[in-house]
């Protein structure tokens, strides 16, 4: 899963940033014996309100606060990276699933195709688009579909000269925070036979993803605000997946993020678990990479860290494939 953007060559980024709605974090990813080891991270808090993510209107609204957490993220890690790859909010852009019947052989009038394909629905002028697409499945009659990310590329841009700026730091791949946990949860293991279920809940957001194997084949974000809009927003898109994807049921389940009331992730696995008739497992990121010894992380901070190392994950993959 490679989506939004990337210029990524070897050797891979330093570390990775986080730009979330309540916080940034940071971490640092070396290597012992060829696996992937996390030697340090930090998370540092930003004030309500400073982050605003969104598609058409400036997201950093108080730049100076996200600056300076930054700054202490960077601080309490001890470390200054050169290269970086970059986790932004959902919101930040749109992710579309576009099928055609014939696909263009050239890249380049596939680039065109789907441009105009995605102009029609796009919130401002394709002109000032980032957008980035990967094929998802191919049909049985020569065609196929693609996962595409759409942001305008200024807010893309807002988010990379923060890194720019707090430390000279460039941002050689951007990925979304949930496409960052689709790729830790491919990581190294294989995935699931059949369809698999990935639900990331954040402060104020929630995003779902349907996986075919290795494919994504449905993506939801929605601003639902409480436990019971994320039970209704997991209801319609189970129907919507029986009734316009051929669902059969779902072989994994997985559910992290940061819950937004005091019955916490646990309670609502629990709950989603009893109604969709299977078990829920949380998004772990111990099971694509280790952590040094010295670091001792809490289960709550787990889940902040899922999409750094998810990142990070897909990082290595593009470097290996390059």
């Amino acid at each position: 899963m490679s989506l939004l953007t990337s210029w990524l060559a070897s050797p891979l980024p330093d570390a990775a940033i986080q730009v979330a709605p309540e916080s940034v974090s940071i971490a640092v990813l070396g290597s012992r014996g060829g696996d992937p080891v996390v030697q340090g991270y930090a998370i540092e808090p930003v004030p309500p309100g400073a982050i605003t993510p969104g598609l058409t209107a400036a997201n950093l609204t108080a730049r100076p606060a996200v600056a300076d957490a930054l700054r202490r993220a960077l601080d309490r890690v001890g470390v200054r990276p050169r290269r970086v790859a970059l986790v932004i909010p959902d919101p930040c852009a749109r992710v579309s699933l576009v099928r055609f019947e014939h696909v263009p052989a050239r890249a380049e009038d596939l680039d065109q195709l789907i441009r105009w394909q995605i102009r029609k629905s796009a919130p401002f002028p394709i002109e000032d688009a980032s957008l980035s697409f990967d094929m998802s499945t191919r049909t049985p009659e020569g065609g196929a579909e693609f996962v595409v990310v759409l942001a305008r590329r200024d807010i893309v841009r807002e988010y990379e000269t923060l890194c720019e700026d707090v430390g000279g730091m460039q941002a050689g791949l951007v990925d979304l925070a949930t496409l960052s946990v689709v790729n830790l949860s491919l990581g190294k293991e294989s995935a699931a036979a059949g369809d698999w279920l990935v639900i990331h809940v954040q402060p104020t957001y929630t995003s779902i993803a349907i996986l075919r194997g290795n494919h994504v084949i449905f993506f939801r974000n929605s601003g639902e605000g409480d436990d019971a809009g994320l039970e209704d927003m997991v209801h319609q898109t189970t129907m919507y997946y029986q009734d316009r994807l051929a669902g059969e049921g779902f072989s994994r389940i997985v559910l992290g993020g940061i819950a937004r009331s005091g019955a916490g992730l646990d309670q609502i696995r629990q709950a989603l678990g009893t109604r969709l008739g299977g078990s829920v497992e949380p998004i772990d990121p111990t099971r694509a990479v280790t952590f040094t010894d010295r670091i001792s992380v809490p289960p709550e901070v787990m889940s902040t860290l899922a999409p750094l190392v998810g990142v990070m994950v897909r990082a290595q993959a593009e470097a290996v494939s390059a």
